[in-house]
């Protein structure tokens, strides 16, 4: 026991020192496994049930099912094959709390759920039946009856309904991330969050969860047993990398690449109402702000992170599948502007000031213990959460300073990542078109 609590706490402590994802940072703490298939990863199962891990929530679910139906298609080319990577910038104000919440998106159509569904499915040739309904109990009644059929569900839930990520009632109806339902366990849902183990959600609270955002309400989708050829898993790539290419080519600044130039102005600018020195004016919710933009962009948060390094891993397998040697040099590059994201993140919330420190940590500590033990390390997270949330509302009334250095910096390295991706993108479609 005492092994497994030091184990814990040095993968805790990495991801919280290096903003790394979970699986990163257990792999470089625990190191290859010994014995037959040494170099890999062990395996972790419920049963029949295979965890594959994974950092995206909704490419990671697709192809967790994937390999529990015996396809060897991984979560970067299923990445790949919905658009890959997104751009996208909105700063939240919320009354009723006071809290200020950034929100950037990293992935083709983050805010469309069932489109990216739809177009990723297709392009990967795997059938799919999504079933919606308004009444909760025929949702709950469907799930149960796919479920006890043996057929695994991609739903939506609630996070703060579905419980076991302990945030604050402040967060209901925030939204949430896909997860797979994979087994019922008397009167509860067994689900696959990206971890190594199973969590377990009582049905009543997991049909609340699944009805609680409109916008999705209910949402289920049961994805058919197919095998694509290498042939359609090409056309998958060159289709989602044109995709890629020509999403953020376009002119929008909020669902495209000058989001981010939006976003670099508004940092310093003096006369938007959205303008950070206006919103932040009387530093109410700094903290916050400066938090949700370490987890949006790090894969510590609950949403994988800038996921450039997704992407290029996807192009290195796109190199491949296509026969363009030129899309793995576009991969190093990706990962430079991975490097980018993570400076950014790590300038917004730095470690050694002491009250953003302790919250880092914190928040490290309710992922592993999710991820890593599933239902099994609910008291953990609970207890790290509790103090996480009470050392935010610190925070806020800590953080005083005069912010305009940090938002002048913030926005030079937005600015930079700007046109990296700019350039990137363009010598993209290049290759692509």
């Amino acid at each position: 026991m005492t092994s497994k609590k030091q184990l814990k706490a040095r993968i805790r402590a990495r991801m919280a020192k290096t903003g790394e994802s979970y699986t990163t940072a257990r792999r470089h703490v625990v190191g290859p496994s010994a014995g037959p298939g040494a170099g890999r990863p062990e395996q972790a199962a419920d049963g029949g049930w295979r965890f594959t891990g994974g950092r995206h929530p909704s490419s990671a679910a697709i192809a967790a099912v994937l390999a529990n139906q015996g396809l060897d298609v991984g979560e970067p080319l299923v990445f790949l094959a919905g658009g890959g990577i997104g751009a996208g910038y909105i700063l939240w104000e919320f009354q009723h709390d006071d809290s200020r919440c950034v929100v950037l998106g990293f992935r083709n159509q983050w805010q469309y759920h069932d489109r990216w569904m739809a177009k990723t499915l297709g392009r990967l040739g795997v059938p799919c039946d999504e079933h919606r309904t308004s009444g909760t109990r025929a949702a709950s009644k469907r799930l149960a009856a796919e479920l006890d059929a043996g057929r695994p569900c991609v739903v939506l839930p609630d996070r703060y309904h579905a419980g076991y990520w302990h945030l604050p009632a402040a967060l209901d109806g925030r939204g949430g991330h896909p997860v797979v339902a994979y087994r019922r366990d008397g009167d509860a849902v067994v689900v696959d969050d990206r971890g190594r183990a199973p969590i377990s959600v009582p049905r009543e609270r997991f049909d609340a969860a699944r009805a609680r955002v409109g916008s999705y309400r209910n949402v289920l989708h049961v994805l058919g047993e197919t095998k694509p050829d290498e042939a359609t898993l090409a056309a998958a790539a060159l289709d989602g990398l044109r995709d890629c290419a020509a999403h953020l080519s376009a002119a929008s600044d909020s669902f495209s690449l000058p989001a981010w130039r939006k976003w670099a102005r508004l940092l310093v600018d003096t006369r938007n109402a959205k303008a950070w020195p206006k919103v932040f004016a009387d530093r109410r919710g700094l903290a916050d702000a400066l938090l949700s933009i370490w987890e949006c962009a790090g894969p510590v948060g609950m949403d994988g992170g800038n996921l450039r390094d997704l992407f290029a891993d996807a192009l290195d397998e796109a190199a491949a599948l296509l026969d363009r040697p030129a899309l793995a040099e576009q991969a190093e590059r990706f990962r430079e502007i991975h490097g980018l994201w993570h400076d950014l993140a790590e300038a917004a919330l730095p470690a050694d000031v002491p009250e953003l420190g302790r919250i880092r940590e914190l928040t490290a500590a309710v992922k592993e213990s999710v991820l890593g033990d599933g239902s099994a390390g609910d008291h953990e997270a609970a207890l790290a959460a509790r103090e996480l949330w009470a050392a935010r509302a610190a925070a806020n009334e800590a953080v005083t300073a005069d912010p305009g250095p940090l938002f002048a910096e913030l926005s030079t390295r937005v600015s930079a990542v700007y046109e990296a991706e700019r350039e990137a993108i363009a010598r993209l479609s290049a290759l692509v078109t």
